[in-house]
């Protein structure tokens, strides 16, 4: 093996040092460290104008409401004897939800109807008889005041029958209300009394309570100023609402239509209620929670859009910064129609496909480049 001795390697260095202090004092660079023109402009991202058919909402925070809540009371007195649901559970109209001790009622009904067969006999002898004093007064056999009294004794047990048939009926009513049913479709809540218990006709707690769930209702506030719209809305047919969650990031529970508007305003708010009706499904409204109503208005068709966060607010009035075909940027003024959302509908200043910046206007200005990182 052969050694370089260690003199030549410094000469070398030497030589190496020299050439790079060469070029750099006539200003050349290596060529593996040149930097592309096009890739010098600001990093943005992008978006296109683009023709849309824009829907307008009204947004108003609304609660929902159960379009029928019925508390299940008891209508006679008597011991619970049970009660065949399940609490939270679904039920039809005429589902048995309680059962009351029968056996008193059945007594007074059997009593009635005792009564009533006792009256029939009675009436049907006294019509007998009255035909034997009609026979008899033609032959001078009984008087005229004897044949007035039977007439008037089977006119009062003709009238004696139509009471024990009221009775009848009452008692057979009383009856028929220990067996307690669903009077609407609904959700149950929870049980408020216990089998075993002695319970009073019309007890203001209540056996248990019925919500009816599909459909349903939202209650919703818009300002007083948002009535001419509604109404012209209304107008022309069924108008749209939409539910959706509170939060960040709402999601659309239901889809339903305006039912009616209030006929006066909160002099207090300056806000007026109105009520949309959903058909709820899949249940995913639930009474007394808040949720935020929109309700369309109108349909702008063909309209220029954007993200609204490419609009600038400026001293002179809106602007967005304009891409070039050369990359470059210029502050363009807009004017704007409405903005629903995240979505601006644009008046005038912009024409369909132009490309503005979406993200990084804070570092531009007039004819500066970019360099397009992301959008469309």
């Amino acid at each position: 093996m052969k050694f370089v001795p260690v003199r030549g390697r410094r000469r070398f260095s030497t030589a190496v040092v020299a050439v790079v202090l060469a070029m750099l004092a006539t200003g050349t660079t290596p060529r593996a460290q040149a930097v592309p023109p096009e890739s010098q402009g600001v990093p943005v991202t992008a978006a296109r104008v683009m023709s849309a058919n824009v829907p307008v909402y009204l947004l108003g925070l609304g609660r929902v409401q159960a379009l029928n809540t019925i508390v299940v009371k008891a209508q006679v007195s008597g011991i619970l004897e049970e009660t065949p649901f399940t609490e939270g559970q679904e039920v039809k109209a005429g589902d048995v939800l309680a059962i009351i001790d029968p056996r008193p009622y059945q007594a007074v009904l059997d009593q009635a109807n005792a009564k009533l067969a006792e009256d029939e006999a009675a009436l049907a002898n006294a019509r007998a008889d009255l035909s034997r004093y009609q026979a008899l007064v033609q032959r001078n056999f009984a008087s005229e005041q004897q044949l007035d009294t039977q007439r008037a004794l089977v006119v009062g047990l003709t009238a004696a029958l139509r009471a024990d048939a009221a009775t009848i009926e009452q008692a057979q009513l009383n009856l028929d209300f220990t067996r307690i049913t669903a009077p609407i479709s609904g959700r149950l809540g929870l049980r408020n009394v216990d089998p075993g218990n002695l319970i009073e006709a019309n007890a203001p707690t209540g056996i248990v309570t019925i919500t009816q769930m599909k459909p349903i209702s939202v209650v919703f506030t818009l300002p007083q100023a948002d009535i001419a719209p509604v109404r012209e809305a209304t107008a022309k047919g069924p108008v749209a609402v939409l539910a959706e969650s509170e939060g960040e990031n709402p999601r659309l529970l239901d889809r339903g239509t305006l039912a009616t508007i209030s006929n006066m305003v909160d002099p207090s708010t300056g806000t007026i209620e109105m009520k949309a009706i959903f058909p709820n499904p899949g249940e995913v409204l639930w009474p007394n929670e808040f949720v935020n109503a929109k309700l369309l208005v109108r349909t702008i068709a063909n309209a220029l859009t954007l993200p609204a966060r490419a609009v600038q607010h400026g001293p002179d009035g809106l602007y967005v910064y304009l891409i070039r075909p050369d990359h470059t940027v210029i502050r363009q003024p807009v004017t704007e129609t409405i903005e629903q959302g995240e979505t601006a509908v644009i008046a005038s200043g912009l024409a369909e496909g132009a490309h503005v910046v979406l993200a990084g206007q804070s570092r531009l200005d007039d004819g500066m480049r970019v360099s397009i990182e992301g959008g469309s």
